[in-house]
């Protein structure tokens, strides 16, 4: 039996407290696999809170689906289990801070500005850019989210910043001031580059099939980079 199938048949089929047993199922049924523990509960979150973000405009796109599909590749006999979990969380945005709230304690490791949570919230940002718009409810959703994960101000501007397609600010993408000098720059970028690489995604817990945030996130980086490089060089 697939841990997928294992997780589903502990939730059970009631559809109004289905997020609050998923987060009681994967502390449960993988007590004693820690790391299955994590692999499910960063999938579950990416299927549960990028359904509710993609219904905060109102609207589940085709666009919005697409770009869930492309950062959760899941094998095709699973297709039908994880649209059961995807349906159920899509119903409307209510209920999404209790689950945030319980996912979030399942990062014991963590304190604030998780590195897994912030996985998650790129994922979710992801999703929220697919249809070409970051809509108002969607940020608001989204810097939400970020406050139950104890994200501080400062790091969630950082990874809003990813994002924005073009005329975003380098500075902030990097995390530095305009005031700092190139060297203290590339030194947080080698140190960006790091601690965001693939490998490290996968040493914590996060599927590999996410491959596209983590390629995604380093292409932002390189490009903020890239801009302060050549601004400097300019100036």
């Amino acid at each position: 039996m697939s841990f997928w199938e294992k997780l589903l048949n502990a939730i059970g089929n009631t559809a109004g407290n289905a997020l609050s047993a998923v987060v009681e199922a994967i502390r449960t049924v993988f007590e004693g696999d820690p790391e299955t523990r994590r692999k499910v509960a960063f999938s579950v979150a990416i299927i549960a809170l990028s359904a509710k973000m993609a219904k905060a405009d109102g609207i589940v796109s085709e666009k919005e689906v697409q770009a869930f599909r492309e950062i959760f590749e899941f094998p095709e006999d699973q297709a039908k289990n994880v649209a059961r979990l995807y349906n159920l969380a899509r119903q409307d945005v209510a209920g999404y801070e209790a689950y945030a709230e319980r996912l979030s304690t399942l990062c014991v490791t963590c304190a604030a500005n998780c590195p897994v949570l912030e996985d998650v919230l790129d994922g979710l940002f992801h999703i929220a850019k697919a249809d070409g718009l970051i809509h108002e409810k969607e940020l608001n959703f989204l810097g939400h989210i970020g406050e139950i994960f104890q994200m501080s101000e400062t790091r969630f501007e950082q990874i809003a910043a990813r994002h924005v397609s073009s005329g975003g600010d380098p500075y902030k993408v990097l995390g530095v001031s305009p005031s700092d000098d190139f060297p203290t720059i590339r030194r947080r970028y080698h140190g960006l580059v790091s601690e965001h690489h693939p490998d490290r995604l996968i040493s914590r817990g996060v599927p590999k099939e996410f491959h596209v945030i983590a390629n995604e996130r380093m292409a932002a980086l390189n490009a903020a980079y890239e801009a302060i490089e050549k601004e400097r060089r300019a100036a």
